[in-house]
């Protein structure tokens, strides 16, 4: 296990119920968290950049990027897309035009720069504590 509770390499989780998930996003990686009130499973997923000279080709592996992270979200109900300048942004249009069933679970959307693994998922817990509580779906801290 790592520093902050992340383990590596992510296994596919079969025996706990995901809840949340939280992808910090650029243009050459991402790292995609899920996790739950007791755990913690990470997954780390890198672009294939192999530009040719034909048309369009650095759009198409952009979406074979954005489909691989897509597909490790997969049957998580509350996604949180984080990461620097526009790739978050252009991940969540993607999943909006061509992964719907991904798209639909996205709850929110961040700007932020490189965070550690551990801030990462503090931040994570933090946004869905919040968001449960103005959905009414967690209790409000007393």
């Amino acid at each position: 296990m790592r520093p902050g509770g992340v383990q590596r390499p992510f296994a596919k989780i079969t025996t706990m119920t995901i809840t949340h998930a939280v992808v910090r996003i650029d243009h050459k990686s991402a790292t995609v968290v899920h996790f739950d009130a007791e755990h913690v499973k990470a997954q780390t997923i890198k672009t294939q950049a192999h530009y040719t000279r034909q048309h369009g080709s650095s759009v198409r592996t952009e979406h074979e990027y954005f489909g691989h992270v897509a597909d490790a979200l997969a049957g998580v109900p509350e996604i949180l897309v984080v990461g620097p300048s526009m790739a978050h942004a252009e991940f969540k249009r993607y999943c909006d035009k061509h992964r719907l069933e991904i798209g639909r679970h996205i709850v929110g959307s961040e700007t932020i720069d490189h965070p550690t693994d551990p801030q990462l998922i503090a931040l994570a817990r933090k946004y869905f504590l919040r968001h449960d509580q103005l959905a009414g779906t967690s209790p409000l801290p007393t």
